[in-house]
């Protein structure tokens, strides 16, 4: 027999198994997305940035509902939670403007107890 080389490569193989891992990574990309729990948030004119992507984020309903990283909890569950989670980290509440104020007390006194000493209050920027 006679050995022949390719005159060219053939790429439909490849372009097949391109298209299936643009799908699997576009399918996974699209639930991995994390929605936020939806609050009217207060108004500031000084607030001022701050990112922290390990932050803890604590979302207080104007129902009274409380949600730790997008889960709902009871105050007895969020103080074990947060007891496991160690105190520290930061937090960021998210209250709504409408929100009592008891809660929201409630919920400081339970960081304090716990010794969190970083809690900042997600705002949105007076004519934003």
């Amino acid at each position: 027999m006679e050995d022949r080389e390719f005159s060219y490569i053939n790429v439909i193989p490849l372009v097949d198994i391109m298209l299936v891992l643009l799908t699997i990574v576009l399918t996974t990309a699209t639930f991995m997305v994390q929605g936020e729990i939806p609050v009217s948030l207060p108004t500031a004119e000084n607030a001022k940035e701050r990112k922290s992507y390990s932050a803890i984020n604590i979302t207080l309903k104007k129902d009274g509902r409380i949600f730790l990283q997008g889960k709902e909890v009871h105050l007895t569950q969020l103080r074990e939670e947060l007891r496991a989670m160690g105190s520290g980290r930061e937090i960021n509440l998210r209250v709504d403007r409408d929100a009592r104020v008891e809660a929201l007390v409630k919920v400081l006194d339970l960081l304090n107890s716990l010794g969190f000493k970083d809690v900042g209050m997600v705002v949105r920027r007076d004519g934003s």
